[in-house]
């Protein structure tokens, strides 16, 4: 099996989805270019992490397209100091978006299941300015 060139996925994605799509707040585009988002992907979908598609979580969730997630993001204007309120934690690949804009993320999560898998994902990544609480938002 080839090896998949995640960094050069990344790049493809910020510079021929994103920009093109008017993402142009360039810290959002910094933490984009530092998160990996395959590492917040189900297994199976690792290989189509950076694709302008939205990928299945389970218990009928989705990640959202990359380009969806940053003008979601963007229009936001997150200040450092701003804390924000996620409904819907999913993979916690925008909770780390968020936690990396932002001073804190209240993050609630209505599947415990993602909301576990959430946790897990964002403590490799080192992101701890973030709480998920299990709840029906």
């Amino acid at each position: 099996m080839e090896a998949i060139d995640f960094e050069a996925a990344r790049r493809h994605m910020l510079e021929r989805q994103l920009r093109p799509w008017e993402v142009n707040d360039e810290r959002l585009l910094e933490v984009i270019a530092r998160t990996p988002r395959e590492d917040f992907v189900p297994a199976g979908w690792r290989s189509v992490a950076y694709a302008d598609m939205n990928i299945p979580l389970g218990h009928g969730q989705v990640m959202l397209a990359p380009r969806l997630e940053a003008r979601l993001v963007q229009a936001l204007a997150l200040d450092p100091e701003d804390k924000v309120l996620e409904i819907g934690t999913g993979s916690g690949y925008v909770t780390a978006l968020l936690a990396r804009l932002a001073a804190h993320v209240y993050s609630v999560e209505i599947v415990p299941e993602l909301a576990e898998e959430a946790r897990r994902r964002l403590a490799a990544q080192g992101v701890q300015n973030v709480t998920v609480e299990v709840g029906d938002a």
